[in-house]
């Protein structure tokens, strides 16, 4: 078995069936395996699984185990050389799998690959980075990294599109679009079920490099991620999982008063956005920082 596609599902039906739909379409010359883990979706997700794509491995959780849960689930299930994470709301429109098994097999010390995402109009999306050391985060609070240089300070969130365009090596990539050995698994462990959704990707990325592997982005093949893109807005939920992510992070892999800065710039970054949000009259936007700042 050349790649083991996981793809974890929570209510997403229609979206889901988009994207096993446009997997068997375009997926040649590679030998492939679809493990779909739901998280005891209510919406008949289960069912069209079962009824549309009889070649899927189905694993019908009795509860909402999470992002990490769910996709370390898959992992012990799958049989592939090399594994794929993919969100149920992402779809392909070539032969993805197989530029991602012919990409990974040319390169050594492999640790995980991310391919280039783009949101639903086509246009480039943001998707990877570099990790959030204090000066990734405070290049980000205070918007330094996002002027025209800011992409050579190796930022937390890399924001410049020019970027994207050619191979890359990062520290972390979403979970959106991963490909990753198996056996980096083995080495480096699993996602941290302690995080529920948020974060984990940077985590788990971390440990990957600290397990001596590489991380590459490359637009070797494109895959669109609806996400955010098809609203251009972020949730509340995902402003405050993501702090709440850092400050795990911190706590787990650096030390106390590296967490007590984090929190610091987090604050005085939040309240930046505050006011810069309020003058721009996107009041749902300031609200959102206003109670991200609660977490921060």
């Amino acid at each position: 078995m050349d790649l083991s596609v996981i793809i974890v599902n929570w209510n997403t039906k229609k979206l889901l069936e988009n994207c096993l739909t446009s997997i068997y379409k375009f997926t040649k010359r590679v030998n492939f395996e679809v493990i779909v883990v739901d998280n005891n979706s209510t919406d008949g997700s289960q069912k069209m699984v079962e009824n549309k794509f009889p070649k899927v491995k189905l694993v019908a959780n009795k509860n909402n185990l999470g992002f990490a849960k769910a996709n370390n689930t898959g992992f012990r299930l799958a049989k592939g050389k090399y594994i794929l994470l993919l969100n149920s709301d992402t779809y392909l429109i070539e032969n993805s799998l197989q530029k991602l098994v012919e990409f990974a097999a040319n390169q050594e010390n492999l640790g995980g690959f991310a391919p280039q995402l783009l949101n639903s109009d086509k246009s480039i999306q943001q998707s990877i980075g570099f990790f959030p050391n204090l000066p990734q985060v405070f290049f980000w609070m205070s918007f330094i990294d996002d002027l025209p240089f800011g992409h050579l300070l190796k930022p937390y969130h890399v924001d410049h599109d020019s970027f994207y365009k050619t191979e890359q090596h990062i520290d972390w990539a979403t979970g959106a679009a991963f490909m990753l050995p198996k056996k980096v698994i083995e080495k480096a462990g699993e996602l941290d079920e302690k995080i529920f959704m948020y974060g984990e990707d940077v985590e788990w990325c971390y440990r990957i490099k600290q397990a001596g592997f590489q991380i590459i982005y490359g637009p070797v093949t494109k895959i669109v991620h609806i996400g955010r893109g098809s609203s251009g807005r972020v949730s509340t939920r995902a402003f405050i999982g993501e702090f709440e992510g850092l400050k795990y992070f911190y706590s787990k892999h650096k030390s106390n008063p590296s967490l007590q800065i984090l929190r610091i710039l987090l604050k005085i970054g939040t309240l930046a956005r505050i006011l810069l949000f309020t003058i721009l009259g996107r009041k749902e936007t300031a609200h959102s920082y206003v109670e991200t700042f609660k977490v921060a």
